[in-house]
């Protein structure tokens, strides 16, 4: 079973093909991946690589937490499982008249309404 390792603080020069490689040191990598910015195109600054034992993941943990790339220090540790119910979006509903009452911003939204 592969384990999946979360490397943070990343240089935006880092590549899918360099993450891997890094890793590649420790064992066997199934996948590295730099998440990227849909509209801009750059690097967000961290990633996740996918190690196929969990003792090659905590090698790998080991040695490069810490580490400066590019003058930045990595943060490297085990990748927490997504919360369900998460969409990436708010879903709290955002803030609206009904949730302040007697703010006097009108009924909804983020204004209108008397001042």
């Amino acid at each position: 079973m592969s384990t999946k390792i979360y490397v943070g603080n990343l240089p935006y020069s880092v590549t899918n093909d360099s993450l891997e490689s890094n890793f590649a040191e420790f064992g066997s990598v199934s996948s590295a991946r730099v998440m990227m910015d849909r509209e801009t195109g750059r690097s967000k600054g961290f990633g996740f690589v996918e190690m196929a034992t969990a003792e090659t993941a905590q090698a790998a943990i080991d040695a490069l937490n810490g580490v400066s790339v590019d003058g930045r220090a990595i943060t490297v540790n085990l990748a927490r499982p997504r919360e369900e119910g998460r969409s990436g979006g708010r879903n709290d509903g955002g803030f609206t008249a009904s949730k302040r009452s007697g703010v006097g911003y009108g009924n909804g939204g983020f204004g209108g309404g008397r001042y």
